[in-house]
């Protein structure tokens, strides 16, 4: 152990011990973008022996608000999430082992992409992610950490297979589409981003040291603007009846679909598309054929092609695309089969 985290190791609940065990820890962030980023600098920071990093997003403008890790460079390179977050948690300590994983969360991948740690971190901004995850961590039993934040408020759980509540226990489905706030109609402010991420981090400290016993065991509920703290108790909140952890059915995991499915991204008037079954692009060649009828942007990790100055496509290795400057996944999927010959 080097003198770097010898005022984490004099903190007595983790002591050398628990400073070893977290060096041999391997963790997975799904999502970096404001809890994401926050929760892996801490982890990163702490000496976690390693950190999985996964992102489907391109840097923006308006991420600068409340992404810690990202910078205006970033921004200006357009480049995608993980890809800069991994350069930065490189930079911050070279100890740590970094894989940055530029892709969405499917049920095509979840498995490969969430095994083989000890510690899933929710960093995303959906609830099918956060079910699917979920499936997972009760299917290969892995705990996770929950967390959301919206305005000024925010909420975290910690997931434990089989000895706690899991989250479709608590959220038994997922709410009706535009029934709750989401950051394009609420906004966010970063204080609150910090302190939900922090506790999430915090959570994980405690597991990955060997200090179960300390974790909060609630779902802690914060308001930072009004200043209100609400941590409820959920140890009797286990469903005897619930479908993931009882009976070992994992429907989000499960899904089967050969078609492109279209997500709308929160606040962005953009549509993701992801291809039904996984594929792999040549974006050489595809930057080749769409130069000829439009404009062209390439960096080592995505193509941007624009055509008629009002919408634009930014496409990836794997087949997705963001088609940016429109919020109908119909015209969405058109341009798409356009692009491709889908």
């Amino acid at each position: 152990m080097t003198d770097r985290y010898s005022r984490q190791s004099r903190f007595a609940p983790i002591g050398a011990e628990g400073q070893r065990q977290l060096g041999t820890s391997r963790a997975v962030v799904v999502g970096m973008g404001a809890l994401g980023s926050v929760a892996a600098q801490h982890l990163v920071r702490s000496g976690i022996g390693y950190v999985r990093i996964i992102d489907r997003d391109i840097l923006e403008w308006s991420n600068l608000q409340r992404q810690v890790l990202y910078t205006e460079e970033d921004v200006k390179q357009l480049l995608p999430k993980a890809q800069a977050a991994s350069q930065r948690l490189k930079s911050i300590n070279s100890e740590v082992t970094i894989e940055a994983v530029v892709a969405d969360l499917t049920p095509h991948n979840a498995e490969a992409l969430l095994g083989g740690v000890d510690l899933i971190i929710d960093g995303s901004d959906n609830f099918t992610v956060r079910y699917l995850i979920n499936d997972v961590s009760q299917k290969l039993s892995i705990p996770w950490i929950y967390g959301g934040v919206v305005g000024a408020a925010g909420m975290s759980m910690t997931i434990l297979p089989g000895k706690t509540p899991c989250f479709s226990c608590m959220f038994p489905s997922p709410p009706p589409a535009g029934s709750v706030d989401t950051c394009e109609t609420a906004g966010v402010i970063s204080p609150a981003v910090d302190i939900i991420a922090s506790i999430q981090a915090a959570e994980a400290l405690k597991y990955l040291s060997g200090n179960q016993g300390a974790l909060h065991g609630t779902l802690f509920q914060i308001d930072v603007w009004y200043h209100h703290w609400m941590p409820l108790k959920v140890g009797d909140s286990l469903r005897k009846d619930c479908p993931v952890c009882q009976l070992g059915s994992y429907a989000y995991l499960e899904q089967s679909s050969t078609e492109t499915a279209a997500a709308s991204l929160c606040g962005r008037n953009t549509i993701q598309l992801t291809p039904g079954r996984p594929i792999t692009l040549s974006l050489d060649e595809l930057g080749a054929r769409l130069s000829r009828v439009g404009d062209v942007q390439r960096n080592p990790f995505l193509l941007r092609y624009r055509r008629d100055n009002v919408i634009t496509a930014v496409l990836f290795p794997d087949g997705r695309a963001l088609i940016q400057g429109t919020e109908d996944p119909v015209i969405a999927k058109r341009i798409y089969s356009e692009i491709f010959g889908l």
